[in-house]
């Protein structure tokens, strides 16, 4: 058969990140700096909260929207944390990781032809998102002289009669950038004057460094157009749980659960005792992990600096981004010959926007020592290349 494939498909090319994991699970003795995912495993309260659940025979569905008791800890949680006010009946829905919760809501809000305007660098599935809802990517390009924050002046140069949405992502991925408060106001302010919607990851929202973080919906106006995506995944170690969330306004948040209703039903029912649990007595936990992820984060970008990588100062996520520029080589070819020749894989910038060419992420969340050797091997694989 002859085009059997939706061109909304054929135009997205596989994800950047997959082909040197592929790569490196082939190899020996491959020092992984390239997976975004907690190395810790989930606390065991958390754990135990899942297999009670699995105990008591809590194996069928919840309500679509997730179950009340763990809408209503959300809730409490995004009120405590930002001072913001959510309906657990009606402005929260549990997710299939905040993956689906992305998908879901540019499926809620973007009509064919729709533009949608996403910063890069940023994560793989953005601007595929959005094609597959119809809708066009419209691509900016954040600088490192601005520490990778999107910049109002530059959302509103691309702003055309069309423009639906702005699609944000900070805590960043790959990059580690955080935004400023000033900055996120300069946007809101924008938001409100072209009456954008504004879909805000904020996935790593408890992984900063050093600051406060901050909720899009939290600044003067933003709620009532803001859809906030979180989970669970990155700050409790729960990846393989496959939970998260959106919050929003009711009007957007029923389409959202319409659209969930389905594609999904609902999501895994254990996972979300786990959740609850997460929310109820986990704090310790997170702070833990948030202790151990900045002691990383700062021999990580000390020693970036040593075997000759500049390296802008990340403070949130878990992710470095320095420049390879100095080495002659494109991203691509930087991560396909340190994975050769000294067996570290990292992902090259271009995975997450043709901006990020001249980068490569790494990801320190993985062991100590592990993060000390593969800076050994960096090193001597500059000493030949830099």
């Amino acid at each position: 058969m002859k085009n059997i494939l939706a061109h909304r498909v054929m135009s997205v090319p596989p994800s950047g990140i997959r082909k040197f994991f592929d790569i490196a699970a082939t190899m020996r003795d491959v020092i992984s700096l390239g997976i975004g995912e907690p190395d810790f495993v989930t606390p065991p309260g958390i754990c135990q909260a899942g297999i009670q659940a699995l105990a008591r025979g809590e194996t069928h569905y919840t309500s679509n929207s997730g179950l009340l008791e763990l809408r209503e800890a959300i809730s409490e949680h995004l009120q405590r944390l930002y001072g913001i006010s959510y309906d657990p009946e009606t402005e929260i829905l549990v997710t299939v990781g905040v993956s689906e919760a992305l998908h879901l809501a540019l499926l809620a809000v973007v009509n064919p032809g729709d533009e949608v305007i996403v910063p890069t660098p940023c994560f793989v599935s953005y601007a595929p998102g959005v094609i597959f809802a119809g809708g066009k990517p419209i691509i900016l390009y954040t600088k490192e002289e601005n520490g990778f924050q999107v910049l109002a002046a530059d959302i509103a140069r691309a702003l055309t009669p069309k423009t639906k949405a702005l699609l944000l992502g900070y805590p960043n991925n790959p990059t580690g950038a955080i935004m400023s408060r000033e900055r996120l106001l300069e946007i809101a302010r924008l938001a409100k004057e072209h009456d954008l919607v504004v879909i805000s990851d904020e996935i790593y929202d408890r992984l900063v460094y050093g600051t406060e973080p901050i909720c899009f919906a939290s600044l003067p106006g933003m709620r009532d157009r803001t859809i906030v995506l979180q989970g669970f995944s990155k700050s409790y170690a729960m990846t393989g749980w496959r939970l998260g969330y959106a919050a929003g306004p009711s009007e957007i948040i029923a389409g959202m659960r319409k659209i969930h209703q389905y594609i999904i039903m609902s999501a895994p029912t254990s996972a979300q005792f786990a959740a609850l649990e997460a929310l109820r007595n986990g704090e310790a936990d997170v702070q833990r992990m948030l202790a151990e992820y900045d002691r990383r984060r700062k021999v990580l970008l000390k020693g970036l600096v040593q075997i000759g990588l500049s390296c802008f100062e990340s403070k949130g996520a878990f992710y470095a981004f320095p420049s390879i520029r100095v080495t002659g080589m494109t991203s691509d070819e930087f991560a396909s010959r340190l994975l050769e020749e000294e067996h570290v894989a990292v992902i090259p910038g271009t995975a997450f926007g043709e901006c990020g060419e001249g980068y490569v992420r790494i990801c320190y969340a993985t062991a100590l020592e592990k993060i000390e050797q593969a800076l050994e091997r960096m090193y001597r694989f500059m000493q030949r290349h830099g």
